[in-house]
């Protein structure tokens, strides 16, 4: 045990793998306590949580990626801006995302709930879904560090508008709408590979993970840098890390209890 009395990723079930926890273990419970005790929870979000709501992830066994390798090129910058093609087949993929249709699930209501207690002190996430506002959480309480699918931006000059107002445009023929102020390429509001993290956006995520009683990492793979550095900050800061994801993280030795299974089962039953 470390000076701040953290124990490691403790196996939340009676094996030795932590492979998965289950509701009224002693892993469970003790984490329930910490989170029933902390005043100052923030929470950080990966694609893991949407899942449930119908939103796959990018390389997990049924991840877009996975699936399509070639829709991973309209995720990078400049293959975006260089190919007409591939700006053509990203228009037609956003009208099948499935974030149109996609409703908030129990891990997103449960962290609405925490904002309405008044112990969420900021949540702080990877998906570019909304669902955490249409959970409930307050946009100013969201920190959207990929963006938001749900804008359109234009790459010249800026301008951003809602998405549905480009996609009528596909819908309407339009293969590859330009802006309406400057006819620059428009892109979804999110940040590709190959673009620039917003340093504002950030440095707020990391302001949040100082300023933790305890960090609830919930859904992510802990591999996308600087956000997953908001894990050994928080933890050097004295906040307790709890971790809830379906498969082991690089982070796992470094939290106070990691938590392995069903998100959707998990996270409320350690927040009720």
């Amino acid at each position: 045990m470390t000076g701040n009395g953290r124990a490691g990723a403790a196996a939340p079930s009676a094996t030795d793998d932590g492979v998965q926890a289950v509701p009224g273990s002693a892993q469970l419970e003790r984490v329930r306590g910490w989170i029933a005790d902390a005043q100052r929870i923030v929470a950080l979000t990966g694609a893991g949580i949407s899942t449930d709501s119908g939103i796959p992830d990018f390389r997990g066994p049924q991840g877009v990626w996975t699936r399509n390798p070639a829709a991973e090129k309209q995720s990078t910058i400049q293959n975006y801006l260089a190919d007409p093609d591939v700006r053509k087949a990203a228009w037609q993929a956003r009208l099948r995302h499935p974030a149109w249709t996609a409703r908030p699930n129990a891990g997103h209501e449960v962290l609405a709930e925490l904002e309405r207690q008044g112990r969420l002190h900021g949540l702080v996430t990877q998906n570019i879904d909304e669902l955490h506002q249409r959970a409930g959480n307050s946009p100013e309480r969201v920190v959207e560090v990929h963006g938001t699918v749900r804008r359109v931006m234009c790459w010249q000059c800026g301008e951003r508008a809602p998405m549905e107002s480009a996609l009528d445009r596909v819908r309407n023929g339009e293969e590859d709408p330009r802006c309406l102020r400057c006819g620059g390429i428009l892109k979804s509001d999110t940040i590709s590979f190959g673009q620039a993290l917003v340093p504002e956006v950030i440095e707020r995520a990391m302001t949040l993970a100082g300023e933790a009683d305890l960090l609830l990492a919930v859904g992510s793979t802990l591999q996308v840098y600087p956000v997953a550095g908001m894990v050994p900050l928080a933890a050097r800061a004295g906040a307790r890390v709890v971790i809830v994801n379906a498969e082991p993280t690089p982070f796992d030795e470094l939290a106070d209890a990691v938590l392995r299974g069903p998100i959707g089962v998990l996270l409320p039953a350690i927040c009720a």
